[in-house]
């Protein structure tokens, strides 16, 4: 312990803060995706899909819910970006994150809609439920 472990633990914070500009870039590079015509359509969609959820500004599941409401966010979301990353072109996707980096970020009111859509569409089933068992 000492002078190692102060060394350590800033190592660790800084790899934190690049993975989180990592992130945050891909997702507007993904936001761009959809965009560009060397991108195949499947990559597209996903890409689309991806940069909304993660672009809208709020979360299917609140975080203020335990555990459940920052699982999307520490994984479903940067699992999506990967497997979206996947599908475009290295040297498409070096491309859309220089544009990505150049750009500032984006609000998906697609996103939000999306969000609010499956929002409403669940408390309709809930109130049904409800109604059907009274």
């Amino acid at each position: 312990m000492g002078a190692h472990d102060g060394s350590m633990k800033k190592e660790r914070i800084a790899w934190l803060r690049k993975w989180a500009r990592d992130i945050k870039r891909d997702v507007i590079a993904l936001w761009l995706a959809p965009r560009d015509p060397r991108v195949p359509w499947y990559a597209k969609v996903l890409a689309a899909a991806v940069a909304a959820y993660a672009l809208s500004p709020i979360d299917l599941i609140p975080d203020f819910i335990p555990i459940l409401g920052y699982l999307d966010d520490l994984l479903v979301v940067p699992l999506g970006i990967l497997a979206a990353i996947k599908l475009i072109p290295d040297d498409v996707m070096a491309d859309l994150r220089r544009q990505a980096s150049e750009q500032r970020k984006p609000v998906s009111t697609g996103g939000l809609i999306a969000v609010l859509v499956i929002w409403s569409g669940g408390m309709v089933l809930a109130a049904q439920l409800i109604w059907n068992r009274l």
